[in-house]
C-alpha cells in the first residue's frame, strides 16, 4: 500500500475510534451541548422582549433571528472543548505511547480526533438549529447558495477551533487543565456580536469584541441566513479560519511529535 493509503487507513480507523468513544461516554458532549441551548432560551423567553427592543426590532421573533447565528457558533466552540479533553485524556493515559510503538500513520490520531470533532461539531450545531426553528427561528429568503455557503463557514470554523482544541489538550497535564485551557472557546462569543450588536457596546469594549474570530463569523452567517449587510466580514472570517486551522496544525503537530509521552 502507498503511503497515503495508508494514512487514509489508520486515519479512518482513529475515526471510527472517537466516534465509539462519544458513543459510550456522551456525557460530555451532551453537557456542553446544553449551554447553548440554555442561553438561546434564557435570551429568548426571558429577555427576548427587552433585547429585541434595544436592537429595533418590533418582537421577540426579531431577537431570536439576531441571536440564532451566534449560538450555531458558539456551539460549535463548546463543542471542540471535548476534543482538548480527549486529547488531553489520550496523551496521559498511555495510549499514545502505544500506537507509537504500532506499525500505524503517525498522524492518523490528531487526524481522527480532528474530523470527529467537526462531526460532532456540525451535529450539535443541527441540534441546536432545529431547537432554535421550534421556538420561532425563520431564515429570510436565503437562497440555496447561501446555505451551502452558511454550512461551509459553519464547517471551515468548526476545522479552525478544532485543531486549537487539539494544540490545548496536547499541552494539558490532564483533562480537567484542558477544560479550562479551552474556555476562551466559550467566553469568545460571549465577548462578540452574538447577544447585542457592538455598536451598542461601551467605547472601550468595541474593539475586544470586533477583532475576534467570532464576530466577522457571526455577521457573515447572519448575512446569509437573513440578509443582513456582511460587507467585508466574509473575507475576515474566512482570514480568521484559515489562519487559526494553519497555527493549530503546526502547533498540534510539533507537540505531537516532540512529547514523549
Amino acid at each position: 500500500m502507498s503511503s497515503l493509503s495508508l494514512a487514509l487507513r489508520d486515519s479512518s480507523t482513529m475515526l471510527r475510534r472517537n466516534l465509539l468513544h462519544a458513543r459510550r461516554y456522551p456525557s460530555l458532549t451532551l453537557n456542553l451541548l446544553l449551554t447553548p441551548i440554555m442561553l438561546l432560551l434564557l435570551f429568548v423567553y426571558i429577555f427576548g422582549d427587552v433585547m429585541s427592543a434595544g436592537i429595533g426590532g418590533g418582537d421577540r421573533s426579531a431577537y431570536i433571528a439576531y441571536l440564532v447565528p451566534g449560538l450555531l457558533l458558539m456551539t460549535i466552540g463548546s463543542t471542540t472543548i471535548g476534543t482538548a479533553v480527549s486529547v488531553s485524556n489520550d496523551m496521559t493515559e498511555g495510549i499514545i505511547a502505544r500506537f507509537r510503538t504500532m506499525a500505524i500513520h503517525r498522524g492518523s490520531v490528531l487526524i481522527g480526533h480532528v474530523i470527529g470533532s467537526v462531526l460532532q461539531s456540525i451535529a450539535s450545531v443541527v441540534l441546536v438549529g432545529a431547537v432554535a426553528v421550534a421556538i420561532g427561528f425563520r431564515s429570510t429568503n436565503a437562497t440555496a447558495l447561501e446555505w451551502l455557503a452558511a454550512f461551509g463557514l459553519l464547517v471551515l470554523f468548526a476545522l479552525a477551533l478544532t485543531w486549537i482544541a487539539v494544540g490545548m489538550g496536547l499541552i494539558s497535564p490532564n483533562a480537567e487543565a484542558a477544560s479550562n485551557n479551552a474556555m476562551p472557546l466559550i467566553l469568545l462569543p460571549l465577548l462578540s456580536s452574538a447577544f447585542v450588536p457592538v455598536d451598542g457596546m461601551p467605547g472601550w469594549f468595541q474593539p475586544i469584541a470586533e477583532y475576534q474570530p467570532f464576530t466577522p463569523a457571526i455577521e457573515t452567517l447572519r448575512g446569509l441566513l437573513l440578509g443582513t449587510e456582511i460587507g467585508h466580514n466574509g473575507w475576515i472570517a474566512i482570514a480568521w479560519c484559515v489562519s487559526l486551522t494553519v497555527l493549530g496544525y503546526f502547533w498540534s503537530a510539533s507537540k505531537f511529535n516532540s512529547d514523549p509521552k
